[in-house]
């Protein structure tokens, strides 16, 4: 592993580590933006990446709530209200619960959370406690995986709407705001880390903190994989499809 001896070396190293390692690479999105996917694994795929969403505030909260430097906590601030919104029916989350429905979800079954994956709940759930246990530094570092966000989601809009005929522009209408808002995020995360990550511990630390966030982006799709494609073995109490075709 080479040494990180400057900023600069430093983002190199995490841009690498997108490139390697970011989710965009699994299988399951390679068969979801190619049109492979039948509607009952689109279903169960936003289903429990719902849960992910709706864990993001909740991270960024408890992110907000280490740092004493008030002029960051309003800054990371518009994350949280780019989830939440500013009233019922706003956000990210709210635009990603229409996408459930109109994929032919129930509203009250998605909010329940009642079928979603284990190892999506166990992925998820150890990114919002690594956000609120390690070093700010680190902390920050593991949302960088926006820097790599617009790619993924270019993608995902060319190739669902290309492929799937029950999904429009309006079922995908989260990812509108996220073309702007993760590259915004991310530009500030990155300027954060290079500039409080001064020694080549610090920034190893940076680094493995966005391997991190990866792995738990992965972990969620292997879940799925495993669940809904090959072999297909659905656990008990999760999602199972109504319509298999």
């Amino acid at each position: 592993m080479t040494v990180l001896t400057t900023a600069e070396q430093l983002e190199a190293r995490l841009r690498q580590i997108g490139r390697e390692r970011y989710h965009s690479n699994h299988p399951f999105h390679k068969l979801l933006h190619n049109g492979k996917l039948n509607r009952g694994q689109i279903q169960a795929w936003a289903l429990n990446r719902y849960y992910y969403q709706s864990r993001i505030p909740m991270k960024d909260a408890a992110l907000m709530s280490r740092i004493s430097d008030p002029a960051l906590r309003r800054e990371w601030s518009q994350r949280v209200i780019d989830h939440d919104g500013t009233r019922e029916g706003q956000g990210g989350i709210a635009r990603w619960l229409f996408m459930c429905i109109d994929l032919g979800l129930d509203r009250d079954y998605v909010m329940s959370e009642e079928g979603i994956l284990a190892g999506t709940k166990f992925a998820v759930d150890a990114y919002v406690r690594f956000v609120h246990e390690r070093t700010l530094s680190e902390a920050i570092a593991s949302s960088l995986t926006e820097l790599f966000a617009p790619s993924i989601i270019g993608e995902r809009l060319a190739g669902m709407l290309a492929n799937y005929d029950f999904i429009s522009r309006e079922t995908l209408s989260y990812f509108d705001a996220r073309l702007t808002q993760a590259p915004r995020d991310a530009a500030f995360a990155l300027d954060y880390v290079k500039t409080h990550a001064r020694t080549p511990e610090e920034r190893k630390a940076v680094a493995d903190a966005l391997i991190f966030k990866c792995d738990v982006l992965w972990s969620q799709l292997d879940a799925l994989h495993f669940a809904y494609v090959a072999p297909g073995n659905i656990p008990p109490g999760a999602f199972t499809p109504k319509d298999p075709r």
